[in-house]
């Protein structure tokens, strides 16, 4: 049986639960409307910035460059024979003109001493031929003899002479080949490692050589740049300017040598878009060390009155390259801008900005457009 009164209870409980759920529901949406107390706006984000200023930005390619001798020199026999005598120690500086090494001369000496031998026996001839053509020529004239004598003495006396004079060149190709005995240095520099040892015999043909003689001071740097940045390159020589090169370490942090731009290439590699340039050092001290890879710093222009930010300040995303530039009232703008050259700690803002505007430089991660800011530094000077 049914208890009348429990009917009513229990619906009265459904009622007291529903209204509490009801007013459960409008705390939270309440809380979360941003219309209760406990309800508060973002912080403004905290970031660093700098004033964009006006300055000078040096034009500057960095390329990669190998050290190239102006003269390496292999020294090879120019005639055969044994070789005698190595007078270098491996490694050394030598000068030009110095005694290097010596093939035995014995046999090219008693080659001239019988050119010299020729040349007396025909000199001697030819003496005797021309006394007598004189004596023809006297007893021509007293009618005493045939012309026809007299003109075989004459062709005589040419034949001797030129047997002189032959003998004579003889006598200077065996001068020359005594002194291709004598090996000198053409040039002056570091002499490499001994590549032939006293004793064996060498000839014209070897190709190897004796030695490897390469110039140390001066020396040069050759380095390609793209075909894009050769215009600007030839613009400054064509206007007589001298352009500094600076050669860096493999680390592009440890300054070797100054030099300057020498010459450029007279075409344009088609495979890879590229153009070779030599710059010359005067490596007095021999920091630049033959077919070394050396960093070039080539110093092309120098901008003047630029405006310059810092490069961290520079963005690139959806609007294309931009900086976020601070407004009065503390909050940023997103500013499209077009960049020039970099030292990578500045960059130069060609239009979009001008000196004298504040950039953000740290803390753009988190930026929107129109988002306010606090500065938690003051602004620096690129």
């Amino acid at each position: 049986m049914v208890d009348p009164v429990a009917v009513p209870k229990r619906g009265k409980k459904r009622w007291i639960f529903g209204g509490l759920a009801l007013l459960l529901i409008g705390f939270i949406w309440y809380r979360h409307s941003g219309t209760g107390p406990g309800a508060h706006k973002p912080a403004p984000q905290a970031v660093g910035v700098a004033k964009a200023v006006s300055g000078p930005m040096p034009v500057v390619l960095d390329e990669l460059g190998t050290v190239t001798p102006t003269a390496t020199v292999t020294i090879l026999p120019q005639l055969s024979g044994y070789l005698t005598q190595v007078a270098f120690t491996e490694g050394e500086s030598v000068t030009q003109g110095q005694f290097l090494a010596e093939i035995d001369p014995r046999p090219y000496q008693i080659q001239l001493e019988q050119y010299q031998a020729a040349l007396a026996k025909d000199t001697a001839a030819l003496g005797q031929a021309k006394s007598d053509l004189a004596r023809y020529q006297i007893l021509a004239r007293q009618d005493s003899i045939s012309a026809q004598q007299v003109a075989d003495q004459t062709f005589l006396v040419a034949q001797d002479t030129a047997a002189t004079k032959s003998d004579q060149a003889n006598i200077d190709q065996a001068r020359l080949n005594l002194a291709y005995c004598h090996i000198t240095s053409p040039v002056a520099g570091k002499v490499g490692l001994r590549l032939v040892d006293p004793g064996n015999y060498v000839t014209p043909g070897s190709s190897t050589g004796i030695a490897v003689v390469t110039t140390m001071s001066p020396t040069t740097v050759i380095f390609s740049v793209a075909q894009a940045d050769l215009a600007p390159v030839l613009v400054r020589l064509g206007q007589g300017a001298t352009l500094p090169a600076t050669a860096y370490a493999s680390d592009d942090t440890t300054r070797l040598e100054d030099g300057t731009l020498s010459a450029v290439d007279n075409q344009v590699d088609t495979a890879t878009g590229m153009v070779k340039l030599r710059a010359k050092f005067a490596n007095a001290d021999g920091a630049l060390f033959p077919n070394e890879f050396v960093n070039i710093h080539l110093l092309v222009n120098t901008l003047q009155s630029a405006t310059l930010v810092p490069s961290q300040a520079v963005q690139t995303g959806a609007p294309g390259t931009y900086v976020y530039v601070l407004n009065a009232d503390n909050t940023v703008r997103v500013q499209p801008v077009t960049t020039g050259p970099t030292d990578g700690t500045n960059t130069v803002i060609t239009k979009g900005i001008t000196p004298g505007d504040v950039v953000v430089t740290d803390g753009v991660d988190r930026l929107s457009d129109g988002a306010k800011v606090s500065v938690a530094a003051p602004a620096a000077t690129p």
